[in-house]
């Protein structure tokens, strides 16, 4: 059956208005990239920076119930020191201890995990490291979960497979980073989320320890 005379010059008017809203959504399309691409790295840097991001891990703060110490003493987190710890470690993760996340932050109005995990290691074994959780393995060399000691530092992957999320290795299985449901606070490597998570541990050669 043939399509009527009337009909086809609408039929073709159509396909044509089609094609020109696709050229046109191209154009401005490229025009929208070429502005995106002319302007500072600042927004460029946002949205690589998302890719590696920490992901929002909703968990709750580690209880510990602190044990009696002789001479000794316990951390904000509850974690009992005893003569082999560096208190100098954990007087600076005290310092920092319930500050809230902030991604991109790096004072004590909010912080995020590389940001933290530099400052300690700045105050404390006075190592400056790179700022981004990824870049910190450059500082480091890569150890097992097997060989982690306190004061390594412990890194995770995200969904994407890339390492985005970095804390600091203290004992008995236990970590402390800035989380992104609740701040600085201790975790265990062995909840659900950090053991499937878990990458590798950095050990720098200027930190030591009595373990």
């Amino acid at each position: 059956m043939q399509t009527p005379t009337a009909v086809r010059p609408t039929l073709h008017w159509l396909r044509l208005m089609a094609m020109m809203v696709v050229v046109a959504f191209s154009l401005s399309s490229c025009t929208a990239i070429k502005k995106f691409l002319s302007q500072d790295l600042e927004d460029e840097d946002f949205i690589i920076g998302q890719l590696y991001a920490d992901e929002l891990v909703e968990e709750k703060p580690l209880i510990l119930k602190p044990k009696p110490t002789t001479g000794g003493k316990n951390s904000k987190s509850g974690i009992t020191l005893t003569d082999k710890d560096n208190t100098r470690l954990y007087a600076a993760i005290d310092d920092w201890y319930g500050t809230p996340y902030k991604y991109g932050g790096c004072d004590k109005k909010g912080v995020d995990c590389s940001c933290f995990v530099g400052n300690v290691y700045r105050s404390v074994y006075g190592v400056n490291l790179h700022r981004i959780a990824a870049d910190i393995q450059k500082d480091v060399s890569l150890i097992s979960r097997k060989q982690l000691r306190e004061g390594d530092v412990v890194f995770f992957v995200n969904s994407n497979g890339k390492v985005s999320h970095v804390g600091i290795y203290l004992k008995d299985d236990m970590f402390v980073h800035s989380s992104t449901s609740s701040g600085v606070m201790v975790s265990s490597l062995s909840s659900s989320y950090w053991n499937s998570h878990f990458y590798k541990g950095g050990r720098h050669k200027q930190v030591s320890t009595k373990w």
